[in-house]
């Protein structure tokens, strides 16, 4: 029992409170006491003040980004502070695209709105904290009052995108292949790629009518080193996933400075045609486990996508949301959307996901930590894909094969030999400045993350991975499957033209090894796609044949002919099966179960889309196949 005299042990622990004047800095002690002059109640301020102080912020920056004031009331009772007039909607009409325009986008503090007969007037976006000079200013000049309207920021933003909005789609467009053309895909076949390709192509419709055998062989040796190689890949990466396995490998989680003030962080999602998906997918940005004060989120939609800006608008959106209208002009890509909403990024950080994305809320965390740790030329992580809906279909079952060795068994080893990264079109994180510096996305390239990817590694940069996963479906039809897939093999084929304009320089600037890596996966993937009929019949033929009584002097090379193409085949099965597996867990093997038995299918399925996609190239390249998507049911994921 404890004696009389002693003291319970908490209290003696336990220091006293400190007061809340004591915890904040005086700055913000101003601000709060700024807001309380405005009406503003004490617990909320109090509230605020504690948030900027975690977060590294404002008091008005918190406030804004919380939902608890009306923007366009705070700033109606900045301007009444001011003496000046409130406008809440501004004319874009009236504003001069000049330069520096674009800089209202980022930070909105001041426009010009111009008219015909009169003076024009001032719009400012007041800053609390600047708030006393400003009305130092205007008591000492009064008549600035006359010329001075407030508005508020997002109004400012708004009018800023539509004055300027042809002018920087017409930049969007056209940027990359006026600075870096060879690094464009916008003329498919550059210098006497047109013309090689012709030759190529004629020498083998005259060698396969003059000289058949001699073409069939010759053909079925380059398409058996091309698959050689992919299934080679493939296996190393296998390998590199049963060595992490075996002894428990996992990605250090990288130490992080949780006194450090996070930075703004900007998150892009492209939709077109996506009202089904909206509001899953606001759901899921709003779980991002990310300070909002701290978040710029665009949605960006073309203007002319009425129903998914009907639909956003009517979802009364959080502060830190932004609808961004890209301006109607050729082409009609994602790549395009994205590169038009970068320059009005407010990001040191930015992320890309697609409309039917549900990323794991502790993804931008994850993505930040790793930033701190790695090297300035690390620009580019790549979060994992998975698929949930992998018992809907074959498929979707597949799909969701493929991805698990890609995403988390393939792509991780690559990132830890330091070699070129295909990126996914989703679950991007970059550094902002550098992305600007290179140009952005190529808005003729129909697999713009691919393409990224390669771009990236040539110019120095490279790309990793982390571990928390953006959750999508996958197509459960094969109408929709193929289309998907031909944009994709159509995109593989720019890019593969795109790199290689000029091979020594790509060699140069890419090493040896990253050269034979893009060879590989790029036009290894393409070839071995068109060519996989062609190899299931050479098998069939060579089997046919070994079986003939006449076949003596043709015996050993068709031996080694079948044990090559069996090898190629069934190999290349079997790795994108063992891959796919061992980065699944216990409920997706599940949920996949015997399906992996139409491998074979699916991969036939894959060949039509390449050749789907060759002609494609030739008759509409830059047309984007839009893949439709539906909401996921509750419980599905």
């Amino acid at each position: 029992m404890a004696t009389g005299n002693a003291q319970p042990e908490a209290v003696i622990a336990t220091p006293p409170p400190e007061p809340l004047s004591l915890a904040l800095s005086p700055e913000l002690l101003r601000q709060g006491r700024d807001l309380l002059r405005m009406g503003i109640g004490k617990p909320l301020i109090a509230r605020m003040m504690l948030a900027a102080q975690a977060h590294g912020t404002s008091v008005e920056a918190e406030l804004l980004a919380s939902g608890d004031i009306d923007e366009c009331l705070y700033f109606e009772a900045l301007a009444e502070m001011l003496g000046v007039t409130f406008l809440r909607d501004l004319d874009a009409a009236r504003i001069l695209d000049i330069a520096g325009l674009d800089s209202q986008i980022i930070r909105p503090e001041t426009l010009r709105l111009h008219h015909p007969s009169r003076p024009p007037i001032t719009v400012i976006v007041p800053r609390l904290d600047r708030l006393a000079q400003t009305l130092a200013t205007l008591e000492r000049v009064p008549a600035l009052k006359t010329s001075i309207v407030v508005s508020p920021a997002s109004e400012v933003r708004r009018a800023a995108w539509q004055a300027g909005r042809l002018r920087r789609v017409s930049e969007t467009c056209g940027a990359l292949f006026e600075t870096s053309p060879l690094h464009s895909a916008r003329i498919t076949f550059w210098g006497r790629q047109g013309f090689y390709t012709g030759v190529l192509f004629c020498g083998l419709l005259v060698s396969a009518v003059t000289l058949p055998l001699v073409t069939m062989l010759l053909v079925h040796i380059v398409l058996t080193l091309f698959y050689l190689a992919n299934f080679l890949v493939r296996l190393w990466a296998l390998f590199v996933a049963f060595r992490q396995e075996k002894h428990a490998i996992r990605p250090a989680a990288p130490p992080v400075d949780v006194t450090a003030s996070l930075p703004v962080y900007s998150v892009l999602v492209a939709l077109y045609r996506e009202r089904g998906v909206a509001e899953q997918l606001v759901r899921a940005l709003d779980s991002l486990d990310w300070p909002r004060s701290r978040l710029d989120i665009k949605l960006v939609c073309e203007e002319d996508d009425t129903e998914t800006i009907a639909v956003l608008e009517t979802m009364r959106l959080a502060p830190e949301y932004e609808i961004v209208r890209v301006p109607l002009r050729l082409p009609r890509t994602k790549p395009k959307a994205l590169s038009y909403a970068l320059p009005g990024c407010r990001g040191a950080l930015l992320a890309v996901y697609d409309a039917e994305d549900r990323p794991d809320p502790g993804q931008l965390r994850e993505a930040h930590a790793a930033f701190l740790t790695a090297p300035d030329h690390v620009i580019c992580l790549q979060a994992p894909l998975m698929i949930t809906n992998a018992r809907q279909s074959w498929l979707s079952a597949l799909f969701a094969l493929e991805y698990a060795g890609l995403f988390r068994g393939l792509l991780p080893m690559l990132a830890l030999s330091d070699l070129p990264l295909p990126l996914g079109g989703t679950s991007n994180h970059f550094r902002t400045a550098p992305l600007r510096t290179i140009g952005g996305w190529d808005p003729y390239n129909m697999t713009e993350d691919a393409d990224l990817g390669m771009r990236l590694h040539r110019l120095g940069y490279r790309s990793r991975v982390i571990t928390r996963p953006t959750f999508e479906d996958a197509p459960v039809t094969i109408g929709v499957w193929l289309g998907q897939r031909t944009r994709w093999f159509k995109g593989w084929l720019q890019t593969w033209l795109v790199m290689m304009r000029d091979p020594a320089k790509l060699a140069r600037e890419m090493g040896w090894a990253g050269f034979t890596v893009f060879q590989i996966l790029i036009a290894g993937l393409l070839l071995s796609s068109l060519g996989h009929p062609v190899i299931v019949a050479f098998l069939g033929y060579l089997t046919w044949t070994m079986l003939q009584d006449n076949a003596h002097g043709e015996g050993a090379l068709a031996f080694w002919l079948f044990v090559t193409d069996i090898v190629n085949i069934f190999g290349s099965y079997a790795v994108f099966i063992a891959l796919g597996r061992n980065r699944m867990n216990k409920e997706e093997r599940k949920a996949v179960g015997w399906r992996w038995v139409f491998v074979p299918l699916y991969w036939l399925i894959m060949s039509a889309a390449a050749w789907k996609a060759v002609f494609e190239l030739r008759s509409k390249p830059f047309v984007w196949n839009k893949t439709p998507h539906v909401p996921v049911v509750e419980g599905e994921s």
